[in-house]
């Protein structure tokens, strides 16, 4: 959703109206916290304009944890319409970046496949912290908004 040199986290205020009801679940990583906490206060922010107050918000060491904790949100917490996952992995030197994205995102699928409910992947997959740091609140926005609002749009497309 990120295209060089465009703001894409603007959104209209309308497709949030009919959502105040929904329940949500929200799983941070702490991993790279400077960058999933801001994209958490953005997803927050939407949950709030859009005037939802039950949500259920649990941290994970790592993103790779994400997929289990959206699971076990979906276990303990059946009245739940959707997930936001919200994690970073930023390349390093290793083959290590490309089995934690492949697993967590395989996970993350296989979850909402699962439950038969809506999980929106708002996981940073970057070069490098520059890149991370444009997409959770810098020159291309805040990606957690985004996912945010495609939760709720996706809750809604279910109901």
């Amino acid at each position: 959703m990120a295209t060089e040199g465009h703001h894409l986290s603007s959104f209209n205020a309308k497709s949030l109206e009919g959502t105040s009801s929904f329940h949500v679940g929200i799983v941070v990583s702490e991993w790279n916290a400077d960058i999933t906490h801001a994209l958490a206060k953005g997803a927050m922010d939407v949950f709030t304009q859009a005037g939802i107050t039950s949500i259920e918000r649990i941290s994970v060491p790592g993103s790779f944890e994400l997929p289990l904790a959206a699971q076990q949100l979906f276990i303990k917490h059946p009245e739940l319409d959707g997930v936001l996952v919200i994690g970073n992995v930023i390349q390093g030197e290793t083959k290590h970046f490309d089995f934690v994205c492949q697993g967590l995102t395989q996970g993350v699928m296989d979850v909402m496949l699962k439950f038969n409910k809506a999980v929106s992947f708002c996981v940073l997959t970057d070069l490098n912290k520059q890149q991370s740091l444009d997409r959770s609140g810098g020159k291309h926005g805040n990606k957690g908004v985004e996912c945010a609002v495609a939760l709720l749009q996706m809750i809604k497309l279910q109901k």
